[in-house]
């Protein structure tokens, strides 16, 4: 039996898809080979953009939303996450950077940027934290200045699943949904089940 992709990264598919994106996922990368610092055993497993969106119909950073996916069911408390990576804490076995590489260290943030530009043609984008639920405020983490220099200056978001399933579900009427969470939330409604 196949390996079923993580959930939260199909329903930010949808969520994207419901807003005109077009998508695809686990998009490899990382630091390339003759970076003055990359190491072999450090760089040589791929990182991956979860989620990658592109809406033609868009302009700026919202064309393009390169998403990491984190569905800790205890949710995404942002500043017990940030004080980890200042702090260089051990999280899951491995060290808290390494979670969100792309936006600490300067070889990954530049292999993330030049991997979304070879995907999509553009280097402007929004980098987007989706997770199951926020605790705390969004903005130490959306401004972080270290950050906001890694991606080049293009927005930071964090997302919930809370807001993806509002999106979905308001855009969601009798007609057969074209998304499998929009067809669950069909059939939730059908059933009587408030969401």
């Amino acid at each position: 039996m196949a390996a079923k992709e993580d959930i939260l990264e199909q329903l930010v598919e949808d969520y994207l898809i419901h807003k005109g994106y077009f998508v695809r996922h686990n998009i490899k990368f990382l630091p390339r080979k003759n970076h003055p610092k990359f190491e072999v055993k450090e760089d040589s497993n791929h990182s991956d953009i979860d989620v990658l969106g592109y809406n033609p119909l868009l302009r700026g950073p919202d064309r393009v939303w390169a998403v990491s996916c984190k569905s800790w069911q205890s949710g995404f408390r942002v500043n017990s996450k940030l004080n980890e990576i200042k702090h260089n804490k051990t999280v899951s076995g491995k060290d808290a950077w390494k979670h969100f590489r792309e936006l600490i260290i300067p070889k990954w943030s530049e292999a993330f940027i030049d991997r979304i530009e070879e995907e999509t043609g553009q280097r402007q984008f929004t980098h987007v934290t989706a997770v199951t639920k926020r605790i705390g405020e969004p903005e130490p983490w959306e401004t972080n200045p270290l950050f906001c220099k890694r991606m080049e200056n293009n927005p930071i978001r964090i997302i919930e699943l809370r807001e993806m399933l509002d999106v979905v579900q308001g855009s969601v009427d009798t007609t057969l949904a074209g998304t499998e969470l929009g067809r669950i939330l069909q059939l939730l409604r059908a059933a009587g089940i408030e969401i």
